[in-house]
């Protein structure tokens, strides 16, 4: 238990640039408490004493902004940054080496039963507001962009962004045209479909600006019609 909470003052210590120092860490920064608290209440509830690790947990919620179930696992060298409004859910498993902003959820889809949260393997850095959820595994030192909003299995070192999540990088290189037959690689629907509205736009604006053109070289000619008409009255008239 102590060695954790040791490896999570150090991941602390280097991961975040603002840390002073050790003692720092371990007084004034809430994802270090909630970690430690967690390794308590995790004890507790497989020791079956379900209600006061229970407790414990809503207890460091109320003080730290992060809910940990106490049936989580949390490996070791994990780093929660800022950390408000982080949920961990009861069957999550959490690897060594994790680093995991604020806002980020790991939770269920509501309709599983048994292991219904995710498995986040070592060295995953899961950003601000991110949604994992359901039964499924982040491989090992992958990426889930901020607001990402993952339901599938993610493979190892890559990087997923979007709603729904979907990979754009693997060990990264981005995803190429080429690569989209494999299931983990689809394109991003999304910016497709804001290229074909800006190459419409440009095509519109195009059009707009011959038409622009065409009108004021027909009001140059009328204007020119104009003053040739005049002038022939103005000689009929002298006639």
């Amino acid at each position: 238990m102590f060695s954790d909470i040791r490896s999570y003052v150090d991941a602390a210590v280097a991961r975040d640039p603002a840390a002073r120092s050790r003692a720092e860490v371990l007084l004034l920064y809430p994802g270090v408490h909630a970690l430690a608290w967690h390794k308590l209440s995790h004890w507790l509830y497989r020791h079956s004493v379900f209600g006061l690790a229970r407790f414990l947990s809503q207890l460091v919620r109320f003080f730290t902004g992060i809910e940990i179930h106490p049936g989580a696992h949390v490996g070791q060298g994990v780093f929660i940054d800022h950390g408000m409004g982080v949920v961990i859910g009861e069957t999550a498993i959490v690897g060594s080496d994790v680093t995991i902003y604020q806002g980020v959820t790991l939770g269920g889809t509501g309709k599983e039963t048994g292991k219904r949260h995710p498995t986040i393997e070592d060295g995953v850095v899961v950003s601000a507001g991110a949604i994992v959820l359901g039964s499924i595994t982040v491989g090992a030192n992958s990426k889930i962009g901020a607001g990402a909003v993952v339901i599938h299995d993610v493979p190892a070192g890559c990087t997923v962004v979007g709603v729904p999540g979907r990979v754009v990088a693997r060990s990264g290189v981005r995803v190429r045209e080429a690569d989209l037959l494999n299931h983990g690689d689809l394109p991003d629907p999304v910016g497709r479909a804001l290229e074909h509205m800006a190459a419409r736009l440009n095509a519109v604006e195009a059009e707009l600006h011959a038409v622009r053109a065409a009108l004021q070289q027909t009001r140059a000619l009328a204007a020119d019609g104009g003053a040739v008409v005049e002038e022939a009255q103005a000689n009929e008239y002298r006639i």
